[in-house]
This record gives C-alpha cells, sequence and structure tokens, in this order.
C-alpha cells in the first residue's frame, strides 16, 4: 500500500526497508511467501559498501522496492532459483541470502545498542545509551544513524509499538495496562500511536489478530509478521 492509498503490484523480489510504520501488504491469490528479518544494525549491508552512508539509507526509509534497485545480479540469480523447479526454494533462499551479505561488516557497538532497547522494549533513554556504551552521544546518533537507517528515537518508538502490538496479540490485558507496560504515558497516548504506526486502532487490532479471518489473506500475512513463522 502506498503512501498515496492505493495499492500497486511489486515484482518477485522485494526489499522493505526499515520502517516507521506496518508495511501493509495485500496477497492477490494463493501466496508463497520467503523473507528474511535482518538485523537492524546489518542494514546497511543490503547496499554496495560505497555507497552505505546514511543519507543512503535515509532515502530507503518506509520503502519497498525492487531489489535489483540494490543488486541487480543477486536479484535475477534469485527469481532463477525461486524459479527452478528442482531446488528447494528456502534452502536456495537461506544459502544465497548467507552468501549476499555474509562477508559485509556490521558495527558491533551499534549491535549492542540495538540489543539493549530491543530488551528494553524501547524503553531507555538516548543518555543512558551513550553511557552504557562508552560512545559519545553524538558519535553515538551518527553511527546509529548510519547504520541502521532510523535515529535512535524512532527505532526506541518502534520497538514499543512492537511490544505493545505483541501484548495485544497475546494477552486480553486491559488496553491502559497494555500501554502502561509498554512506556506510554497513557491509553490514549498508545492509542493514537498505533493507530499512526498500524492503521488500525489498538482494539481494531486486537479484534483482527484474535478473530477467525474468515480467508482474509492480508490479515493472515500481518499476523504471520507479528508473531513470526507461517501464516
Amino acid at each position: 500500500l502506498g503512501a498515496d492509498g492505493l495499492w500497486r503490484a511489486q515484482s518477485r523480489c522485494l526489499f522493505a526497508a526499515q520502517a516507521r510504520a506496518a508495511i501493509r501488504l495485500r496477497a492477490v491469490g494463493a501466496l508463497d511467501c520467503l523473507g528474511a528479518r535482518l538485523h537492524p544494525a546489518a542494514s546497511c549491508a543490503v547496499i554496495d559498501p560505497q555507497a552505505a552512508d546514511s543519507q543512503t539509507l535515509a532515502s530507503l526509509v518506509d520503502r519497498v522496492i525492487d531489489l535489483k534497485l540494490l543488486d541487480a545480479r543477486w536479484a535475477q540469480e534469485m527469481s532463477r532459483h525461486l524459479e527452478d523447479g528442482r531446488a528447494d526454494p528456502q534452502s536456495c533462499f537461506t544459502h544465497m541470502l548467507i552468501e549476499w551479505l555474509g562477508q559485509r561488516a556490521v558495527d558491533e557497538g551499534i549491535a549492542a545498542v540495538v540489543g539493549a532497547i530491543d530488551d528494553a522494549r524501547g524503553n531507555l533513554s538516548i543518555r543512558s545509551l551513550a553511557a552504557s556504551s562508552r560512545i559519545g552521544l553524538r558519535t553515538l546518533q551518527v553511527r546509529f544513524l548510519g547504520a541502521v537507517g532510523l535515529t535512535l528515537k524512532e527505532y526506541a518508538l518502534v520497538q514499543r509499538l512492537r511490544a505493545t502490538i505483541r501484548q495485544l496479540d497475546g494477552s486480553d490485558s486491559a488496553l491502559a495496562e497494555t500501554a502502561l507496560a509498554a512506556g506510554f504515558s497513557d491509553q490514549a497516548h498508545a492509542t493514537r500511536a498505533v493507530r499512526k504506526f498500524a492503521g488500525l486502532t489498538p482494539a481494531k487490532l486486537r479484534r483482527a489478530l484474535l478473530a477467525e479471518r474468515d480467508g482474509d489473506r492480508t490479515l493472515a500475512l500481518a499476523a504471520a509478521f507479528v508473531r513470526g513463522g507461517s501464516g
């Protein structure tokens, strides 16, 4: 779903960049989908190392693009293997992904900061992160943006929202309780943030995740991303 509110067909091999809102997909007909979620600190690994700067990463944020725009040779090779009925698609995909990205460097310091944010579900101050990582605040902000593609505050908010959605999906806790557990100041703040992020209010999102989907492939695909695994 584009920013203009219109649905459009995508190519076979896609790259969904770092996003500040949920990426909305709609399956048309039967669909076999293989996907991999990269470690956030490895975001720049998909870009040619000579061009992997913060400006390049920033141009990809909130976009779903044809993988050929990042690496035409690799995308064509992947398409060819996926169309070959003799190969196991999952094994082929895994092998090619490791081969493509396995030799590219990751900023280990930023990977540790990402881990700290994830462990805290986004509820960490930037100054405490700088102090615990022993990286100067300004340097940390620049390095984080250059590796992840989002600012520290943007990434932390996404993790708080993901924690909120997982809580909505996995329990029957009251929304106010869920909002406070996720670090929001109150229920109204959480409702606004979740609606902006997912396109649905928390109550509607919970109903969509927990209810029978009646063959709605869009919701089934969304639930798979929330829960992990197949769906």
